[in-house]
């Protein structure tokens, strides 16, 4: 049975800011080793005889803590710590989590448990540990043969270059929140502060730092303070090709060097994630499905997704679903189902609105429960909800999206959404805003700039809306609502022939058969009639 809304908001815990997360300062062992398995703290992986083991990320943060403190008893409240650290989860998960480890681990050569419980304690590493400061015997190659299924990068600490090493400060603390904000997106792992701080002041090239930490993406940066003026250079690299994949420069008056750092990491994070998804996406799409991985068929799908058309879309969505047979429990399988189902509604493709957008919550629904701590998996539900006529679930949602990752710009922009479609136009400004400055690049932009002037247009910013208008349909000028709300801003500020060649052109255009604006007409028909009164201003007919 399908979960309701309201379930999937319960119980919802508190995520650390960056000034609760823990620092390390000194970087651990690279391995561990213990019998046959080796774990490699660096890669997050465990493998055995040089093959991996599926160890989920709980179970290697388990695994870590104990092997950090061999023959020590572990309390059950340190262990729970050491793996929820973000969470307030129940006895039972730690339970769950030690009996699948002792399953998977298998017995000692003496036929006893690697991991013993203590009676009213908790539990200890019952084996002997060795310390491997790099690959040694064979038991680990001495660079990844291949990289992690999923994608993986490493934030070097950013360059201090002004002059003054008291300012190295500013450096590290920015380097150390851009690396923070990086891990709250699931989809790709990002190395801890400990192990990129082992490059501080040292000089190595991307190459270098990919082969030792095992990555495929590396982030360099620098930071220059001049008075209160801070100018922080940014810059993406490819380390296996040593491409650079994105670049961007800073600029900021520093009035509250907290305040700076937090802006600074919001932006690049907001920046990087869908650099690395379009990045991504490209290797996937190049390879054949045939025998393709879950993981596989949901890039491929995503490489399609954003080259926005029917065609891409509905090859994108048979792609989800295939994923989703494939492994029912790969949350982003689900997640992209729901947000190319949303598209397809939204876009006028579908033919079975209702069945589609009931698809789309569904998978929205599953992939939150799969995975309730990803940004996306919120973020389908929100814009999922959207088309559904329920933007009070989709502010909540959004909200989620925020409370879990505050540099997601898609959190933003579809909170930003929910409150237009709500009927708050001047409440919705401010977050659409701030989501079109941390992804200012998106090629599906138009979506949201159209959102903006419509909601500019209804607060009585009749010039702001133009300009938002302006910017959608400099995007998308085949998309039917861009050259609509850029007609209705004309006629509001009386330049009739400019509006009256926006419906020329539309004259042309294919009428889609689904409608951008139908939660507005359903939610807000009064502004639906201004729309229609607008367009019949310029000799057109609105459509019902």
């Amino acid at each position: 049975m399908t979960a309701g809304p309201a379930e999937v908001f319960k119980g919802r815990r508190k995520v650390p800011n960056s000034s609760e997360v823990g620092k390390r300062n000194v970087p651990a062992p690279r391995c561990l080793a213990f019998g046959p398995f080796v774990l490699d703290m660096l890669r997050g992986a465990l493998v055995r005889e040089g093959r991996p083991v599926a160890l989920g990320q709980k179970g290697l943060l388990l695994l870590q803590a104990l092997l950090e403190a061999p023959t020590q008893a572990l309390s059950k409240t340190a262990l729970m710590e050491a793996a929820w650290s973000d969470a307030v989860v129940e006895e039972s998960n730690l339970t769950v989590q030690i009996a699948a480890m002792r399953k998977l681990l298998g017995p000692q050569p003496d036929g006893g448990a690697w991991i013993a419980t203590v009676p009213r304690t908790g539990y200890r590493f019952a084996g002997s540990v060795r310390v491997l400061d790099s690959a040694a015997d064979g038991e680990l190659p001495s660079q990844p043969t291949s990289l992690p299924e999923r994608p993986s990068i490493a934030v070097l600490p950013f360059a201090n270059v002004s002059g003054d090493r008291e300012q190295a400060y500013l450096a590290d603390g920015i380097t150390e929140d851009i690396i923070t904000a990086l891990t709250r997106f699931r989809w790709f792992r990002v190395i801890g502060r400990g192990s990129s701080f082992v490059y501080k002041d040292k000089p190595v090239d991307s190459k270098q730092v990919a082969r030792e930490l095992g990555v495929r993406y590396v982030l360099e940066g620098s930071v220059r303070r001049s008075g209160h003026h801070i100018r922080v250079s940014t810059q993406l690299v490819d380390a296996a090709s040593a491409n650079q994949i994105w670049a961007e420069r800073y600029e900021m008056e520093l009035t509250e060097a907290f305040a700076v750092q937090d802006a600074i990491a919001e932006r690049v994070a907001g920046a990087i994630e869908p650099e690395l998804l379009k990045t991504e996406s490209l290797p996937a799409a190049a390879r054949s499905s045939g025998n393709a991985t879950a993981w596989d068929l949901v890039r491929q799908g995503t490489w399609h997704f954003h080259h926005v058309g029917q065609q891409t879309h509905l090859s994108a969505r048979k792609l989800f679903r295939e994923a989703c047979r494939l492994d029912p429990e790969l949350a982003e399988a689900h997640l992209w189902l729901g947000r190319v189902s949303a598209g397809i509604v939204a876009y006028g493709w579908s033919d079975k609105l209702a069945q589609d957008i009931r698809e789309g919550l569904d998978a929205a629904l599953k992939a939150i429960r799969l995975d309730e701590k990803n940004p996306y998996s919120h973020y389908a539900l929100a814009i999922c909800s959207i088309y559904a006529n329920a933007p009070e679930q989709a502010i909540l949602a959004a909200e989620r999206v925020i409370e879990i990752s505050p540099s997601f710009a898609l959190g933003h922009l579809v909170l930003g959404m929910g409150q237009f479609f709500r009927g708050s136009a001047s409440e919705a400004i401010a977050p659409l805003e701030h989501g079109l400055m941390l992804n200012p690049h998106d090629p599906q932009n138009f979506v949201w700039f159209n959102v903006l002037a419509l909601a500019y247009l209804f607060a009585g910013q009749t010039n702001e809306a133009l300009a938002a208008a302006v910017k959608a349909r400099k995007i998308a000028p085949a998309w039917r609502p861009t050259q609509e709300t850029l007609a209705c801003c004309y006629v509001s500020l009386g330049r009739l022939p400019e509006a009256e060649s926006c419906v020329e052109l539309m004259r042309d255009m294919e009428n889609p058969a689904g409608d951008a604006l139908a939660p507005l007409r359903l939610r807000n028909p009064h502004w639906a009639d201004e729309i229609a009164h607008l367009l019949l201003e310029c000799g057109r007919a609105a459509p019902n």
